[in-house]
């Protein structure tokens, strides 16, 4: 597997996620406890099941809209990779229309032949209580 097939596969997540289905995050990500979330709200997340927890709550959300990565810098090390680029789209929270257009960082993992994100980290978003 290629790092920007790991990169699509997070975002195609992301993307069931806002629709209300967690299980294809659950897939991308590594079950460990040093794995790290920065997540929308400002929280400093560590360990799959705190991370497991916040994707949980947007999940049950329900927000819907979509969001793509535009300006995609990656760099490969090894078994390593880190993603920079924006996160753009649109959702609608409680109603309310409302634009993405935030900075992420994404770290991967190549395990058993398959990258497994290890690290997201975004710019807080108000609509979520950052």
């Amino acid at each position: 597997m290629d790092i920007h097939d790991g990169i699509k596969q997070f975002y195609e997540a992301l993307n069931a996620l806002i629709a209300g289905d967690i299980e294809p995050m659950k897939e991308v990500w590594l079950h460990d406890d040093y794995v790290t979330y920065l997540d929308p709200t400002g929280a400093y997340l560590v360990g799959w099941d705190k991370v497991l927890e916040s994707w949980q709550k947007q999940a049950d959300m329900h927000i819907g809209g979509d969001v793509h990565t535009e300006k995609l810098q990656v760099m490969v090390e090894g078994n390593m990779a880190v993603a920079h680029n924006y996160e753009i789209g649109n959702t609608e929270i409680e109603g309310k229309r409302e634009h993405v257009f935030i900075r992420a960082t994404n770290v991967f993992l190549k395990k058993d032949g398959k990258w497994k994100m290890i690290s997201h980290h975004t710019d807080k978003m108000e609509a979520l209580g950052g």
